[in-house]
């Protein structure tokens, strides 16, 4: 089975680790994403990302359609796993995703998530140069309290849990939201760094109250460390282009990024 990756901000994407311990943040022996290209060359090349995304620079691509998810909405059980890095949740269903000018139809595998601190900065991408500190709404976002409730039993350590009744759908946009977004090339935001990565960034943001994002601020590593700051800085773009769809307002001064969350899901191309 081939796998591509194709990331939404809700970014798809496949975590490779190198040999060596990275993190977010330089500790002891761990090194962070200053030293990345230490521990794998390719995170010093010029397809990384995450990059500032220039509006005003981006050209309009009319193949950048909807895009076509089918059996997202299945229900199932699976699998909670947080390391040293990220929040980790399996996709153990048969929903797959195609359109948006994919090259084929491809199969979710995993998702994970970024954050920052206390509502502070949190997104890996930059929109004209601003880091979004959150999206945050009144009420909390009832699609997250299952997973949050599950964390709650490992929140101050490294494990695997187990979680019930969940579906791919509630931890994305709604459909209709997923018309307008930006397109580029780029590469995983962690070690191993491969530029294999065709990277989707949505206009639409899905809101998280102010109590749910204190908690994933709160989660804390096994040594007590708080998992916080879990993006990478901002790459050099190298004179690559940014492609954005012809959905409405793509342009408008908005926030546009699911900033301190980021859902993040593998897709794996279906033979």
């Amino acid at each position: 089975m081939k796998s591509l990756i194709s990331l939404f901000l809700l970014s798809f994407v496949l975590h490779v680790s190198g040999s060596e311990e990275w993190c977010y943040q330089t500790k002891g022996s761990c090194k962070g994403p200053e030293n990345w290209k230490t521990i794998d060359k390719i995170c010093g090349g010029d397809r990384q990302s995450p990059i500032n995304i220039v509006t005003k620079a981006t050209q309009l691509d009319k193949r950048l359609t909807q895009f076509n998810l089918t059996g997202y909405k299945t229900v199932f059980d699976s699998t909670v796993k947080k390391n040293s890095h990220t929040i980790e949740v399996t996709i153990n269903t048969t929903a797959t995703v195609s359109g948006g000018n994919l090259e084929d139809t491809y199969k979710p595998l995993q998702f994970h998530l970024h954050w920052g601190t206390n509502g502070v900065r949190g997104s890996e991408h930059t929109i004209d140069g601003e880091q979004y500190p959150m999206e945050e709404s009144n009420s909390d976002n009832k699609n997250f309290e299952n997973l949050i409730n599950v964390l709650r039993s490992i929140q101050n350590k490294s494990d695997e849990v187990p979680i019930k009744n969940i579906s791919a759908s509630q931890f994305l946009l709604p459909e209709e939201n997923m018309t307008s977004y930006y397109r580029y090339n780029g590469s995983l935001t962690v070690p191993n760094c491969s530029e294999s990565v065709i990277w989707t960034v949505f206009e639409k943001p899905i809101p998280l109250s102010k109590k749910q994002l204190e908690f994933f601020s709160s989660l804390k590593l096994s040594d007590g460390t708080p998992m916080v700051g879990t993006f990478r800085p901002i790459q050099l773009r190298f004179g690559r282009t940014v492609y954005r769809s012809s959905g409405p307002a793509v342009l408008a001064s908005v926030v546009l990024l699911f900033v301190s969350i980021i859902t993040t899901c593998s897709l794996s191309h279906l033979c």
